[in-house]
């Protein structure tokens, strides 16, 4: 799927409109092209194409007077096509923290939180540099885009698009929580070294063992 999708063009052409329907009921190829103004060939040649990146799915099927027809909605891929609050919701709720609680208590509070997210995992087995792989592995799946890149004496986890970027600048400590999610997925000691600025570009260090 390309990124360029979730931009407001996207939602202004034929397959965003068709992405947007879909988002609220499912749908027939003869519905779709009822509601836009299409034949159905024409929908069925999008609906191929969002197929095709992922973003459309065939689920079930409608009858009718005549041969049942196939019903379309969206994957759960698609829902990230439009905006939330996340990002938003934590500023807030960081702040609030911060109101509260000690710099100190927040920090606690991050690292416990990379503890709890690092437990649906399991991955001690292994060398090392197995570990850090498979520990970069879910670091983007959780939605940021990190490489591992080893050096003479340290394995670096460099990233190029921090899940938490948005949030780091008024709020730093949270990248403990990104430090201890890590350090317990690898079973060594993992230091962060990120810029603190929202351009996401992060970077984590492990020391080879001696």
């Amino acid at each position: 799927m390309q990124l360029e999708h979730g931009n407001p063009r996207f939602f202004a052409s034929t397959r965003g409109k068709i992405v947007v329907l879909l988002r609220r009921a499912s749908h027939t190829v003869e519905e779709l092209a009822q509601a836009l103004d299409l034949t159905d060939n024409a929908v069925r040649a999008h609906l191929a194409t969002l197929e095709r990146d992922g973003l459309v799915q065939q689920r079930g099927r409608r009858r009718g007077s005549s041969k049942p027809a196939y019903l379309y909605d969206l994957t759960v891929q698609a829902e990230r096509l439009f905006p939330k609050a996340y990002s938003y919701v934590l500023q807030q709720l960081l702040d609030v923290l911060g109101e509260h609680m000690r710099p100190e208590q927040v920090e606690v509070l991050m690292r416990t939180v990379g503890h709890r997210i690092a437990e649906q995992w399991n991955i001690r087995s292994g060398k090392l540099d197995e570990r850090l792989e498979v520990a970069v592995e879910v670091l983007n799946e959780l939605g940021g885009l990190a490489e591992l890149e080893e050096q003479e004496r340290t394995y670096v986890i460099q990233g190029y698009s921090c899940p938490l970027a948005a949030v780091v600048p008024g709020h730093p400590e949270i990248c403990r929580l990104a430090e201890t999610l890590l350090t317990e997925l690898a079973g060594v000691p993992v230091q962060q070294q990120c810029n603190g600025s929202e351009t996401g570009h992060c970077c984590f260090i492990a020391t080879r063992p001696s």
